[in-house]
């Protein structure tokens, strides 16, 4: 009898999934010095359309600087930090104010805003830069944790050994599908609309984000206006009840962009989008065996009040390499894994929370939260706290507790 072949020996880890979630996960592990081929469904020159994610938080760029010195002002550099929010009640300016365009010696913006794929393409460089291994067009069909590793097999047949997983691969995950972990929470039929406009160097707009409540010129619908490096980004809440058809195609988009900002951007759409609202976590972020760890919307999606998409992703992807490196030191494994889906499931549940805070207040059920909003609208030139609620209260809660979040969000 021939002898059985040998195994090949395991990856340490593996990462599925290269969005920015993803990159960052492999840019984490590489820091702790740990090998890591990331396996993506699509193509190597794959065209993502779209802003998708826009802003990068203090919190995240310092955790980048961390994992990949000097990415942070890689992308502070090449993104936009706008140094005005203003908040508009129908016709009405309820709330300015303008910060300093440059941070503190030393230190690090709030935020820079630029679109998900040049946030992609600094983070896939930084990755190559790092050794970072790629397995690109190769779509994950199944993932098989036991207590020695994991098994990943993909579409052209292969079976890839690991220790451990990291799930970066969206919403959609097939590794979550193939553990079997269900997501727990609401899903709304209300959608809204994301156009993204090309600047006009002749006609540029402020440098600054606009909230309006109720805009006069789309029948109250509320809508935002945000900067990003090259542009700005509209986003339209629709009603109960719009037709898409009415609203989110690129013709429709058209006839409603000419009414918020001048005319003539109305012909420089560069993508035209909708979302639902989604306030859904993942029941565990990893598998029994504590082999698999779940990381950004493989385990949670949010609206995007807040920007706490790929800001929370980001750091549940720097706290799994952590968990990781751990358990490759010689630490207990399921101890570091568990720690791991622990804190970050309890952030995802605050992010989500949040996130129904901000919608309730912009989708409000109650008559009275209605009246408080217009009553806010017209203290807030007598009392400019009323007008700093009305700014603040569409994006949620900002803080949570400490033992909750790694970073931010």
């Amino acid at each position: 009898m021939a002898p059985p072949s040998p195994q090949p020996a395991p990856h340490p880890v593996l990462v599925v999934g290269a969005g920015p979630v993803g990159l960052a996960a492999a840019l984490a592990l590489r820091h702790h010095r740990i090998p890591v081929t990331v396996i993506e469904a699509d193509p190597a020159d794959r065209r993502r359309p779209g802003s998708r994610a826009l802003f990068v938080h203090r919190d995240t760029l310092a955790l980048l600087a961390t994992i990949s010195p000097g990415l942070d002002q890689t992308l502070i550099d090449h993104g936009v930090i706008w140094p005005t929010r203003r908040t508009v009640y129908r016709d009405r300016d309820v709330f300015t104010r303008t910060y300093p365009a440059k941070p503190a010696a030393g230190g690090l913006p709030p935020f820079t805003s630029l679109r998900q794929v040049e946030t992609e393409k600094h983070l896939l460089r930084a990755c190559h830069a790092a050794g970072v291994r790629f397995l690109w067009d190769s779509p994950v069909t199944g993932t098989e944790p036991g207590p020695e590793g994991v098994r990943v097999f993909t579409a052209d047949g292969t079976v890839h050994h690991a220790r451990f997983v990291i799930a970066a691969d969206g919403a959609r995950s097939a590794v979550r599908h193939a553990l079997g972990i269900p997501m727990s929470g609401t899903r709304s039929k209300a959608f809204h609309v994301v156009v993204d406009v090309a600047e006009d160097p002749t006609d540029p707009l402020p440098l600054e984000r606009v909230f309006t409540y109720e805009h006069p010129a789309l029948d109250g619908r509320s809508v935002m206006r945000v900067p990003f490096a090259g542009g700005f980004q509209l986003d339209l809440q629709c009603k109960d009840g719009d037709d898409p058809e009415q609203w989110a195609t690129e013709e429709a988009a058209r006839a409603w962009v000419a009414r918020v900002v001048p005319p003539a951007y109305a012909e420089r759409l560069l993508w035209v989008s909708r979302y639902h609202f989604l306030q859904v976590v993942a029941d565990s972020f990893t598998d029994p065996a504590h082999r698999v760890m779940l990381v950004g919307e493989a385990s949670h999606l949010f609206p995007p009040f807040g920007a706490r998409g790929m800001n929370s992703g980001i750091a549940d992807s720097v706290a799994a390499a952590e968990a990781v490196a751990q358990a490759l030191a010689g630490g207990e494994h399921t101890a570091a894994v568990g720690a791991f889906a622990h804190a970050r499931r309890e952030a995802a549940l605050f992010n989500s929370r949040a996130a129904g805070t901000a919608l309730a207040h912009l989708r409000p059920r109650h008559r009275r939260t209605r009246l408080l909003q217009q009553f806010s609208a017209r203290m807030a030139p007598l009392v400019p706290a009323w007008g700093e609620w009305l700014e603040r209260a569409p994006y949620g809660p900002r803080t949570a507790p400490a033992t909750a979040v790694h970073g931010r969000y």
